[in-house]
């Protein structure tokens, strides 16, 4: 969003974002923020919060901590709000090489990406039709084509992308919506190792019509 045009636009509003401490969630808080909203972002771990917090890029943010794939934490962390806003899922990882085609590494990244994306947004569920609020989900472009690279993290995101658009179905009748955004190559900590494959990065930036990798406030701008 752009802040100059919406600046005030979300003065009282309560926002939620998980998986807000880094990258795209960062910026997603910085804009919710700056635009006037009240703003929780969480990171999946105590580490990941604090490095936020001594960071100081999330000025006026309140930081906790919530692991996405454990559901009754989900259920208790969601359930102080009266009601909320907006959601924002933006909790992520990856694990690169072949590592993604082992089952067991399979499943735990599913269960933060797809899974975890599901249990926050059923937990929102009656927080957000409080107000008739919105859920804005993380797919990517692999969610439309694959990756040799990344297959549990390719699989994750086809399913937020349809996960979103079953859930835009059924939240309908109580005036909330659910869409998604699609990101592709975006300089975060999950592509820090890929920016630093010189031949790999270069690739990627030779076929990008804007001739480099996105930033955050790509998104969300």
């Amino acid at each position: 969003m752009t802040t100059a045009v919406f600046a005030g636009a979300f003065t009282g509003a309560e926002v939620l974002v998980v998986g807000g401490t880094s990258g795209i969630g960062a910026a997603v808080a910085r804009a919710f923020r700056a635009c006037g909203a009240a703003v929780t972002a969480t990171g999946a771990t105590a580490a990941e919060v604090e490095t936020a917090h001594r960071a100081g890029a999330l000025h006026g943010v309140a930081l906790s901590v919530l692991d996405v794939t454990d559901g009754d934490a989900v259920d208790s962390f969601i359930g102080r709000w009266q009601g909320l806003d907006a959601v924002v899922n933006c909790a992520g990882i990856l694990r690169r090489g072949d590592a993604e085609l082992d089952p067991v590494v399979f499943a735990a990244v599913l269960d933060v990406n797809l899974t975890g994306t599901m249990r926050v947004c059923m937990a929102a569920r009656p927080k957000l039709a409080a107000r008739r609020g919105a859920i804005v989900n993380t797919a990517s472009m692999l969610s439309f084509f694959g990756s040799r690279y990344v297959p549990a993290y390719s699989a994750s995101k086809g399913g937020v992308a349809q996960l979103t658009k079953s859930l835009a179905i059924a939240f309908a009748a109580e005036g909330v919506r659910v869409n998604a955004v699609a990101p592709g190559w975006i300089a975060t900590p999950l592509t820090a190792a890929l920016r630093e494959d010189r031949e790999r990065s270069a690739a990627i930036v030779a076929r990008t019509p804007l001739g480099r990798w996105g930033e955050p406030e790509d998104v969300s701008g």
